[in-house]
């Protein structure tokens, strides 16, 4: 490979590594939505589901232990109250899920034949264009909060954020779900 060649590569990852960053830094993409007529500054209590979405094998799992600590944190921050006989009821779901994407660039290249093709070479009227393709893994991960008009069992908020995980993420699952949570929570259009 040759040093022109290099540069414009360098440069073009540059370039996917600062864009790549600058969607990843301002947070997961949160969808929510509201059933109509519910004005949800009028409930004064919450509590979560007996079953919750993220509990199996009949105990309550880790993934369950922060979200529900992130959210009590939110709902309290707003003025609600957790009881044992709540108004809202919260359910709350995550997953993880691998994903794979296909990235080609393409780079100018002054030298697309070997050496020995040189009748060509640097003389061609026209440039050669090179084409790289690399395959990227990564983790989606996907948070849900449903929030449940107690009396009549009925959902009247959910909120929705979707993201790409980084490896901090995944070492700091508290933090992350917590971040997550907030950044849901800045959509409720609840007390505030």
């Amino acid at each position: 490979m040759n040093k022109q060649h290099s540069s414009w590569l360098w440069r073009g990852i540059l370039l996917a590594s600062a864009l790549w960053l600058t969607a990843c830094a301002s947070g997961p993409k949160v969808r929510t939505d509201q059933a109509p007529n519910v004005d949800l500054s009028s409930y004064q209590t919450f509590g979560f589901m007996s079953e919750l979405a993220t509990d199996r094998a009949g105990y309550t799992s880790l993934v369950t232990q922060h979200l529900k600590a992130a959210i009590t944190a939110e709902m309290t921050a707003r003025g609600y109250r957790l009881s044992d006989d709540p108004q809202l009821l919260i359910n709350f779901n995550s997953n993880v899920a691998q994903r794979s994407e296909v990235r080609s660039t393409t780079s100018p290249s002054l030298h697309p034949y070997s050496y020995y093709y040189y009748r060509r070479g640097l003389y061609a009227p026209f440039p050669y264009y090179q084409t790289d393709v690399e395959t990227v893994h990564y983790r989606v991960g996907t948070v849900n909060i449903d929030l449940v008009d107690a009396s009549r069992k009925q959902l009247v908020w959910e909120g929705i954020a979707e993201g790409v995980l980084s490896q901090q993420d995944l070492q700091q699952p508290r933090e992350s779900t917590a971040r997550v949570v907030n950044h849901i929570f800045q959509q409720f259009p609840g007390r505030r």
